[in-house]
């Protein structure tokens, strides 16, 4: 793609997204999400209906009566995005690539953080960390977010391993985030990894798939390629046990994420390539 091409596409992307965040999220994100950072500013005298838990037990010992601890917004939040850049994300058989709507999503969730003042930051991850943008401010930094989601190709080919996106996370961003992670998570083991994540952070996971990620279509005998290997073989797409084995492996991986995103406690939400995802995020946003 020519800088000329990414430039147009940064700029049709801008367009569609900047308008949905200003229009339908930027409200939704604020609620969901402003108040959930709380930074510790005094004690005071506790007051009946105070809430007991905020009790401050050692000042309370000094003074022989209870005090709590009174808490104030944090006004800036950083909001963190971690993007699946591994080739399986080239794929898509139905409106778009995986690739393209991760791209939008992405786009969506910084203009709505930046609609609210708040840093945004970017991990861009195959089975290695790929790029690291560090969370900041401004219009002219969530262009670099867009340019990079259009362009960046990955260095390494190996399986996605999502577990070095949040490992990466932990150990860098010490302060909590709002971190979003969009991945198709064709990926295991990263249940621990994801558990300490979502100790530390606000956690949104987005899985993006595409309508034949669970079901292989019928084509009859085809050449196809291992995007994440690279390995090219002939698949017999009619045969009855290959497209069993095409959608247990699917199950597999699906059933991986649900059980690790219910320990973790974080988020899960599921995109298809053809969905409306404005109605999934609305919907998610609303309902916290």
């Amino acid at each position: 793609m020519t800088t000329a091409e990414i430039l147009k596409k940064v700029r049709r992307i801008e367009i569609k997204t900047k308008g949905l965040s200003n229009h339908i999220f930027a409200g939704e994100y604020h609620s969901t999400f402003k108040g959930r950072g709380m930074s510790f500013s005094e004690v005071r005298e506790y007051i009946p209906g105070d809430d007991v838990k905020f009790i401050d037990w050692n000042v309370t010992a000094r003074f022989s009566h209870p005090f709590v601890k009174v808490f104030e917004e944090e006004r800036e939040l950083i909001v963190m995005l971690l993007v699946d850049i591994s080739s399986s994300s080239l794929f898509g058989t139905q409106k778009q690539l995986k690739r393209d709507l991760i791209t939008e999503l992405g786009a969506v969730m910084s203009f709505s953080a930046t609609t609210n003042n708040d840093k945004v930051g970017v991990i861009f991850f195959s089975d290695k960390v790929e790029q690291y943008i560090p969370p900041k401010k401004g219009k002219s930094h969530i262009l670099r977010i867009i340019r990079e989601l259009i362009a960046l190709e990955p260095k390494h080919t190996g399986d996605t391993d999502v577990s070095v996106a949040l490992d990466f996370l932990n150990n860098v961003l010490k302060k909590r985030t709002i971190t979003f992670l969009l991945s198709d998570f064709v990926s295991r083991p990263y249940e621990s990894s994801l558990q300490l994540a979502a100790r530390k952070h606000d956690l949104v996971g987005i899985h993006v798939y595409d309508k034949y990620d669970k079901e292989m279509p019928s084509a009859g005998l085809v050449q196809v390629v291992d995007s994440e290997s690279g390995k090219t073989f002939w698949l017999d797409t009619d045969n009855k046990s290959v497209k069993t084995k095409y959608a247990a492996n699917y199950e597999e991986n699906y059933k991986y994420c649900m059980q690790s995103f219910r320990k973790s406690g974080a988020s899960l939400l599921h995109v298809r390539t053809d969905e409306d995802y404005v109605k999934i995020l609305q919907g998610y946003f609303k309902g916290r």
